[in-house]
Order: C-alpha cells, then structure tokens, then sequence
C-alpha cells in the first residue's frame, strides 16, 4: 500500500537568508570639461535550506541477520526514511559573494558633442552544500551479513552506530566563480539642425569578457570528489542610433506638436556562438501636448550563457525514489516506482532570437492633473526559447509534442546513454538501481531550445494622485491582457494554444492609497485570471487566484531624518491558491500565505 504523509511539514517554505551589501559612489569634475565618476559594490548573501529527510528503498534478504521473514520468504522489498535515526528534516546551505567596480569617464567636447568612456569589473561566487544521505553505503549495508555491518530498515535505531554515520555523511557538493570585464566608448552630438530641431547620432563599441569556472562533486563532506568545468567567452560590439525630429517647439502645427522617428542598429560579434545584426526603428508622435503615440519594431539576440551551455552547476542525475509526476490514469502502484531526472545545461543549445513590434500611448491630461494613462499592444515572435520542459506538469504528458523529453519505462541502456558521465544522486549507480526494481520514468530535465513562442496582448496603466489638505490620495489600475500565446515544442512540430491550456489571460493590480502627515498606506488587489487544463479528469479548469496586500509606511523625519518605518502584510486574507490535480496540488499561485513582514529604511 501507499505510505502517505506530508513531509512539508519537516521542509522550509521560506529559506532562512542573511544579507549584507555596501554600495559606494564617487563623483569628481577634473575640468570643465572632463568629469569622472566612480560606483563600486559587495554583497553576501548566506542561505539555509530545510528540507525533509530522503527516504529509498531496496531489498533485504535472509543474509541480513536483522531479516523478518513473512511466511517462508526468503527476501522483500523495503522502503523507508531516516527520519527516526537522522532527523526530519537536513539542513542545507548555500553563499552567494559577489563585487563589482565600474570607473567612467566624459569628455566634453563642444557644439553638444561629448565622448563617454565606461569600464566595468566584476566577480562572483557561490557555493551550495546538501545534505542528504550515501545511498551506496546503506544499500550495501542492506546487504550486510553481521549486525557489525548490516542495516536494520525495521528498526534503524538498532542499526551499528558506525554504519549509521558512514551513511549520515554525505553531501552533494558545487561552487562556481564567474568574473566578467567590460569596456564601452559612446561618442554622441548634434549633426546638423532641422526645422524640428537637431538630427542627432550616437556611435560606440564595446569589448565583453566572461568565464566561468565550476566543481560539483559528492561524497564525505570532509572528501568530496567530483569533475570540474571552465568556459570562457568575449564578445565584440559595433552600435549606432540616429534621432530625426521632424516637427518640434519651432515648427509645430495642429496635429503635429511634435514628431521624432528613430533607428538603431547593434552589432555583436561571439566567439563561440556566431555574429548577428539587429536593428530597431521607432517613432513617437505627440498629436497635441497631453497626448504620445509611440511605435516600434525591431530584432532581439540572446547567447546562453556559459552555466546554459553545460558548466551548471546543476548538472546531475537526479533519482527519486518514487514517482510523483505521472501520466494522467497511470497506476496508483506506479507511484512507488523510481523517477529519473537528467539535469543542468547543454552544449548544443542555441541563441534565442526574437522579432518584436508594439503601438502604444501615454495620456497625461493638463486639466485632470496627476491622472496618467497608458496602453500598449506588443507582439512577440521568440524562437528558439531556452528553458527547462515542464517535467512537474500533467502538460508534459498530454502534450504530443513534448514525447522527446521523456522516456516511460525506460531501459538500463536509455538510462545510461542519457546520463553519460553525470553524478548521480539518490542511487549508488544505474545498474543498481534497475538491479533493485523498473523505474517509471525518465525525464530528460536540461535545459532546452523549446522551438517558438508567439505571444501578444496589451499592457495597460491608470493612475491618479490628487494633494489634498492632509497630504494626498492615490489609485491606480495596471496590469496585462493576453491577446493570444501560442507555443512550439520543437520547430517544424504542431502549435499549441496556450490559452485553452494551462496559460491565463488576464493578470492585474489594483488599489487606493493615501498620504496623512507622516503616514502612507496602501491596498493593493492581485489578479490572476483562471485556465482551462485539458488531459486532466476530471479537472477541466483551474479557478482564477486573488490576493490583497497592505502596506503601511511612516517617516521618523522629526525624530530621525531620511528614516522609514514600514509594515507589509501580503495576502491579507490568507487565501490559498487554487487546485490542481497533480502531485503539486496547487497551481496559479504561492502557498507562503499570508506574510507580515516589518522594516526599517534609512539613508545618510
């Protein structure tokens, strides 16, 4: 039968953090016509991660003097957790270090032209321990023959306490250091005047270095073994931008209180993934003085980055041992079988490429004053996506196109050739582990180049704020209308419609505020609309999810100047987010629930 509990009950919804950062800046003019300036930073951020104590499972037999046989059998499966002998819950933490310093330069060089010169230094480091259990010591303690040695899944607290520690100390290991340096040179001015105003250019180049080096291993915490990796990558730019205005203060007529069309054009040059040229046109038109119309289109280009192209330090195989994410109508008792997760980057990925157009204005009233609003319609057409299947989702199943990501009932041999040279977590190896039972699935977890994603709709934005006697009054409307989203797994493979499937419509903010004195309060409603789900009976829909925040804030100005005290609390009413039948239960939105949270904010 079923073993059923909660477990998150022993993990952490909310991670405990720690954070420290220093900013600084430095401004000096060197001449009048030559200014310098200077930003640096350090940050650390310290992590500690709860979660629930791993469970596995194997066969005892005979051999084992801890065995109790039922009947004459000579041998039985047995699963289990360590929760009796090694607590609940493993603690896991993480750092995250990093610094950055920028110098610049601008030089003025008169008739309104200047040269900006920018350089930019940086470093980071992160490292992450987990904690979890040496599953090739208890499996081989499973198969012990003395009690000096053996491991006693009925009672392991009778387990040797020299067997117990050899299996307690275990962690997956990884850290990884990325260092980047950048330099740029803008030269921009007026070329010639117009009846609008000046035709304007601006011409730069920029150099950027990067690389990466990255370890995962795991082991005894005090003898980690494991593989390391280092990529490295710069890239060569060339941009330009012209600006036309064509109506302006000196030329305007009715219609036409001002008009500017604009072009840019940027070029980069990779050493690992090739060269490509985009170019963007614009156009804003200002009709009469409370009213913009704005237009543009233009091409987009993003490299993976190095962690993508296979030096992750997620990079791993990962065994669960059991199957939480299955098709929909497969077996209760297939969820006692092992699920296969291959993680991290991948080499063969490609750059993400983008076509992009929107039309959009901004109202802002002289007789309505502090009324502001604003709509934009965006069209985008983004091919080649990275990003990670969606394994934890029913959609994988019942979506055709996804059937490359997946292998149910797979073979040793699958398991192997897809693995490769990867760590493996939560199994000695993969011989033993089909040696010990016929895991349900094999989900082929690294990121990937998901075909195309077309997606358009309309952003929109309506905001008052009125002074009054006692300080001010506020509201505001703001939020996205999904027109259409359309996706492609693979390219050449069938578009899906998102929006009958798995994608809302319609998400929002909304709220009054008010200003007293000292005092600033805030109510804020958060939308969610809900979605159809299809290949999940008999679930046909997911609710829509709605939220209230507050947020209080008073200035200690009279007693302690530049001083804040604030007050969040988010999700006032507690509301859970809606259901969804899966292993999640939960979908559309958080379960953290309601969260108050205090603060202090000064400036000197």
């Amino acid at each position: 039968t079923a073993n059923r509990c909660d477990q998150t009950d022993y993990a952490a919804i909310y991670p405990r953090e720690e954070r420290h950062s220093v900013f600084a800046g430095l401004t000096q003019d060197l001449s009048d016509s030559v200014a310098f300036k200077l930003s640096a930073y350090w940050s650390k951020r310290d992590t500690l991660h709860r979660s629930a104590q791993s469970s596995m499972s194997g066969t005892i037999t005979a051999a084992n003097p801890f065995f109790r046989p039922i009947g004459a059998e000579l041998a039985h499966s047995v699963a289990f957790a360590f929760d009796d002998v090694f607590g609940p819950s493993n603690d896991s933490p993480s750092s995250f270090t990093s610094y950055g310093i920028t110098p610049s330069f601008d030089f003025e060089l008169g008739g309104g032209w200047q040269l900006r010169t920018l350089a930019n230094f940086g470093r980071s480091e992160n490292e992450s321990t987990e904690r979890t259990f040496n599953s090739t010591a208890a499996l081989i303690a499973l198969f012990g023959t003395t009690t000096a040695t053996a491991l006693n899944p009925y009672n392991l607290s009778a387990t040797s306490p020299a067997v117990l520690a050899a299996i307690d100390d275990f962690v997956n290991y990884g850290e990884a250091t990325q260092e980047l340096a950048e330099g740029r040179v803008v030269l921009d001015g007026p070329l010639f005047a117009m009846a609008g105003g000046d035709v304007r250019v601006a011409v730069g180049g920029e150099y950027h270095y990067e690389n990466i080096r990255s370890f995962t291993g795991s082991g005894p915490e005090n003898a980690v073994t494991g593989s390391n990796a280092y990529a490295a990558r710069n890239v060569k730019s060339l941009f330009g931008e012209l600006l036309v205005p064509i109506f302006g203060a000196d030329n305007r007529t009715p219609g036409f209180y001002s008009l500017e069309l604009s072009g840019s054009v940027r070029y980069d040059d990779y050493n690992d993934v090739g060269s490509t040229t985009n170019p963007k046109i614009g156009v804003t038109w200002r009709p009469f003085e409370a009213l913009t119309i704005r237009g543009n289109y233009g091409t987009s280009f993003h490299a993976p980055s190095l962690a993508d192209l296979g030096n992750s330090v997620d990079a791993r195989v990962q065994v669960l041992p059991f199957s939480p994410f299955r098709a929909p109508g497969s077996p209760d008792a297939d969820a006692l079988r092992s699920t296969i997760a291959i993680a991290g980057g991948n080499a063969n990925l490609r750059p993400e490429t983008a076509d992009t157009w929107s039309l959009g204005f901004d109202l802002n009233p002289a007789a309505l004053e502090g009324f502001v609003a604003s709509a934009t319609y965006f069209n985008v057409k983004f091919k080649d996506a990275i990003a990670v299947p969606p394994f934890t989702s029913p959609l994988m199943f019942t979506t055709p196109a996804y059937s490359d990501f997946y292998i149910l009932n797979p073979t040793l041999a699958q398991a192997q050739a897809a693995a490769g040279n990867l760590r493996i977590d939560g199994a000695p190896n993969l011989a033993t582990l089909f040696a010990t039972g016929s895991p349900y699935v094999l989900f082929l977890a690294q990121r990937a180049n998901l075909g195309a994603v077309n997606v358009d709709g309309i952003d929109f934005n309506l905001a008052y704020n009125r002074p009054t006697g006692f300080g001010s009054v506020s509201a505001n409307f703001a939020g996205t209308y999904l027109l259409g989203r359309e996706t492609q797994v693979v390219q050449g493979g069938p578009v899906i419609v998102a929006l009958k499937n798995g994608t809302g419509r319609f998400l929002f903010t909304a709220g009054p505020g008010a200003t007293v004195g000292d005092l600033t309060t805030r109510a804020t409603l958060n939308h969610r609309s809900g979605y159809p789900v299809i290949g999940l009976s008999p679930q046909e829909r997911v609710s829509a999810f709605d939220t209230v925040d507050l947020f209080f804030s008073y200035d200690l100005g009279d007693m302690l100047a530049n001083t804040l005290l604030t007050l969040n609390v988010d999700n006032v009413f507690d509301a859970d987010p809606p259901y969804f039948n899966s292993a999640s239960g939960y979908t559309n939105g958080s379960t953290l629930g309601r969260l108050v949270s205090f603060g202090v904010r000064t400036k000197f």
